[in-house]
């Protein structure tokens, strides 16, 4: 098969969804932060949190049609819906959070419904609470048929390498459902000198490399070695921090004892997105992490997005058989996909 041959058949792992609407909360009374949107410019809507723009967004987000309309050009045959990460609201009351979370999981399923095969959904959960998460988890894998979740980097502060989402986490290696890790509420904003932005654009992998350590660290797929798990945006500064923790792994008698299987080794069994928006720094994290766990992630429809993901992996000087297991073939064994359709 030429790399050629592969140029509409991408999969695309990481792009998220806003509602056009929210709904009232439904409990006693309102959060603070619950989002809302607003008319903004044409297509576009404002997304609302304490009565403030949070961000602005085209019908993209929220319109099948419009977003499908974008994926031949950008080289994808299907596209990974999950929710813009500031809707995981983890600082939500657990009701509440369940509520939202409820809504933006049939928001998804709906959008899926009219992707024509297109669209995959990944559900959120309310981890603020961990029963709750998994009766949610369920929800969404048993009941809309959805391959995983998304869930933020930290809850309130806690990396989700933490003890307390070790029910969680055992809970989605039985169900067979993928975890998709995006940045949330990133550490470090205060070292940050400019405009907002700069959240997304240099703290969002400092955070998703701090996330994917402590992954690591807390030897979570020693534990759970079928749990399918994936960070955004490359894995953040992982790939760097990596070989100093390999080193200290073998210098620091501590951290031998702590962590059960080398980091490298660890590392290799994990997930990440190519959303490095750089060929050379794809190449090194194909040789750092393995040729088979690399997924394509654009972001779209954010403007902040890889627009051309599928000519960014084949100006990486990969073969043939590397550029298939980017493009679409370790997003399949990500996904289950070709086991949910035998």
């Amino acid at each position: 098969m030429s790399v050629m041959s592969c140029r509409c058949c991408g999969i695309d792992v990481h792009a998220h969804v806003v509602p056009e609407h929210f709904p009232a909360c439904l409990g006693r009374r309102m959060p603070a932060l619950w989002p809302s949107t607003a008319p903004a410019h044409e297509c576009h809507r404002h997304v609302m949190i304490a009565d403030r723009v949070y961000r602005t967004v085209s019908d993209k987000c929220w319109s099948p049609s419009r977003r499908l309309a974008d994926l031949p050009a950008m080289g994808l045959s299907h596209q990974v819906l999950s929710p813009m990460p500031e809707l995981l609201s983890y600082w939500f009351e657990p009701a509440d959070g369940q509520q939202l979370s409820r809504y933006l999981n049939e928001q998804i399923a709906a959008m899926v419904a009219e992707g024509n095969g297109a669209l995959i959904g990944l559900g959120t959960v309310p981890l603020q609470d961990t029963d709750l998460a998994i009766a949610e988890l369920e929800f969404v894998v048993k009941t809309l048929g959805f391959p995983g979740v998304e869930i933020g980097s930290n809850v309130n502060g806690l990396p989700i390498g933490h003890e307390r989402f070790e029910p969680f986490f055992a809970a989605c290696e039985a169900l067979g459902a993928a975890v998709f890790v995006h940045a949330l509420k990133p550490a470090g904003m205060e070292r940050l000198v400019g405009p907002a932005p700069l959240q997304q654009v240099l703290a969002y992998p400092g955070e998703v490399g701090l996330a994917a350590a402590s992954v690591i660290t807390s030897n979570l797929l020693v534990r759970h070695p079928r749990l399918r798990i994936a960070f955004s945006h490359g894995g953040g500064t992982l790939g760097l921090l990596l070989p100093r923790l390999q080193q200290g792994w073998q210098v620091f008698p501590a951290l031998k004892e702590q962590l059960q299987a080398s980091p490298v080794e660890q590392a290799r069994r994990l997930y990440f997105d190519t959303l490095v928006f750089d060929t050379p720094t794809l190449r090194h994290l194909v040789d750092t992490f393995g040729a088979d766990r690399l997924m394509l992630g654009t972001d779209h429809p954010f403007n902040f997005h890889d627009r051309t993901p599928v000519a960014r992996v084949e100006a990486a000087g990969f073969d043939a058989a590397v550029v298939r297991q980017l493009l679409d073939g370790n997003a399949r064994r990500f996904l289950a996909l070709d086991a949910a359709t035998t």
